[in-house]
């Protein structure tokens, strides 16, 4: 309410004045005045309570002053009796978020434009000094915050040898924690304590964004290539080992007809041997193949010179074959 209540129980005594006026034209009597005096009693009273009464908003705190001069203690939210002669000030003290662009300087001399979010909220209990070494919550944005975070940025910008390293990750967390350190040792005591500094977005200079993108077009055809190329090693990789394994088998399978071509070959010697040192060998040998063919009625059973002495028998001939062997066959 402040100092507009005297204004207003100023207003209400005129009205009431000038009622008793009006009534008391024709006969000005005592039970009249009395009335008037009652009426400007109770106006005096309501004027002074209101006056005398401040109601905080929530999660602000409110800020007094006495005839130009900051009252030390703030007023937190909610109602309060008060001297009906301060002037008001509010100031908002839940969390706040300030944005802000600005260009920062690399060591190549090029300009990079930064988009950074400043988390903040008011001290409370420092909001008397704000008002009294700042201002409003304006004036404290305009005058402290933007021009330490455009210095800071700056600041830490020159520590960058080129434009395109602000895109690095290292390099962004390291300046993000430059500008949180910096913004809280610098508003902290000047009643605003700052939570978080954000870089929201980094825009490079035009060449240098052409030049990192061609980098990374270049980087991705790299990759590309050592993609294929590994791909072309595995299959060659997989190549040698089918051709390994093939050779392998074909290893194995000449050595397995080599030793069954050596037990041929042995069995061929021992028959040799056998019919050098024994001729009966043979008439054996027929006889075991007459008793196999025996056994089957539908076999034929061709003689190699049956006249001769010892005939041969031979299996599964045909007659125009056996007719072409040299010497007499007989069936």
């Amino acid at each position: 309410m402040g100092i507009a209540a005297p204004v207003l129980f100023l207003v209400i005594f005129i009205i009431l004045l000038g009622v008793y006026m009006m009534l008391g034209a024709g006969h000005k009597s005592r039970h009249g005045l009395i009335m008037f005096m009652v009426l400007s009693a109770i106006a005096c009273a309501v004027s002074f309570i209101m006056a005398t009464v401040v109601s905080i908003p929530a999660g602000h705190y409110g800020v007094a002053t006495l005839f130009g001069k900051v009252v030390s203690e703030p007023y937190a939210e909610g109602l309060h009796y008060s001297n009906p002669l301060y002037k008001w000030g509010y100031y908002d003290c839940r969390q706040k978020t300030y944005k802000d662009k600005a260009l920062v300087p690399s060591q190549d001399q090029l300009m990079t434009t930064f988009d950074v979010s400043v988390q903040y909220s008011l001290d409370g209990a420092k909001t008397p000094q704000i008002l009294k070494e700042t201002g409003t919550i304006n004036d404290m944005l305009e005058v402290q915050l933007r021009p330490k975070l455009r210095s800071v940025l700056r600041e830490q910008g020159k520590s960058v040898v080129h434009a395109e390293d602000f895109y690095k990750e290292d390099v962004q967390k390291r300046l993000q924690n430059a500008l949180l350190t910096s913004m809280q040792e610098y508003l902290a005591p000047k009643g605003m304590n700052v939570s978080a500094v954000l870089l929201r977005d980094i825009q490079l200079p035009e060449t240098v964004r052409q030049g990192v993108e061609a980098k990374k077009r270049r980087e991705q055809e790299a990759e590309r290539q050592k993609a294929e190329l590994r791909r072309f090693e595995t299959e060659q990789q997989q190549k040698v080992a089918q051709a390994k394994a093939e050779r392998e088998a074909a290893e194995q399978e000449a050595l397995k007809k080599k030793v069954l071509a050596d037990a041929q070959a042995y069995e061929i010697e021992k028959i040799n041997k056998a019919i050098a040192s024994n001729p009966a060998y043979i008439k054996l040998e027929a006889l075991k193949a007459l008793q196999q063919i025996s056994k089957d009625p539908a076999a034929k059973i061709y003689f190699l010179n049956g006249q001769g002495k010892d005939p041969l028998p031979l299996l599964h001939i045909g007659d125009d074959a056996g007719a072409n062997i040299g010497g007499k066959i007989t069936k």
